[in-house]
């Protein structure tokens, strides 16, 4: 009786543990949806704001919006492609790990817009504007250059492919009808079945 209630007990505990471990599981695994949900929620009101303040705001404070939007349409263009494409080609791990590089400096320039958007002193952001421009079309053309290659190279890939399965395909074709080659009536008039 005593073998049979111990046994009971670690059953329970068992599933007991089970339970706890599979709530912590979905718990987490929504909490992770929740965030990732509210990002892209923040990140679409914010290039939302950006677009409406290119359009109403005039000279520096315009600039500045149109430098951000420049600037973070570029970098998550590009990292939508790398992500994507490395899971089909382990060689852009290295383009991967060169844009997250890059990407450190468009997270710190584009804070620096930001921060600049709220300077009260247009003669001063009229000063860094050409500065700014620079390191944004610097970081930008970057990115654009790892998009562009992964770009190529994944349509490289796909023309190679194209091209193998076509020869497979005339190679196969050409078996197929064995018949027309130069062994002339051998197999007319014959059917396999």
């Amino acid at each position: 009786m005593e073998a049979a209630l111990i046994i009971f007990a670690l059953m329970l505990l068992t599933l007991v543990g089970l339970g706890v471990y599979a709530t912590v599981k979905v718990v987490g695994a929504a909490k992770r949806g929740v965030e990732r949900t509210v990002h892209q929620a923040r990140r679409s009101v914010e290039d939302t704001t950006l677009r409406a303040k290119t359009l109403t705001q005039f000279g520096p404070a315009a600039t500045l919006a149109q430098l951000r939007l420049d600037l973070r349409t570029s970098m998550r263009a590009t990292e939508e492609t790398l992500r994507h494409g490395v899971r089909s080609d382990a060689s852009l791990h290295e383009s991967l790990a060169l844009f997250e590089r890059l990407s450190a400096h468009g997270r710190e320039l584009d804070e620096e817009l930001k921060r600049l958007e709220q300077e009260p002193d247009k003669t001063h952001l009229t000063a860094r504007l050409p500065d700014l421009r620079t390191r944004t079309h610097r970081i930008t053309t970057s990115a654009d250059s790892l998009r562009f290659a992964a770009h190529d190279r994944a349509r490289r890939f796909a023309e190679d492919e194209l091209s193998s399965l076509s020869e497979q395909i005339d190679l196969e074709s050409g078996a197929l009808r064995h018949w027309t080659g130069a062994g002339g009536g051998l197999g007319r008039g014959r059917r396999s079945g």
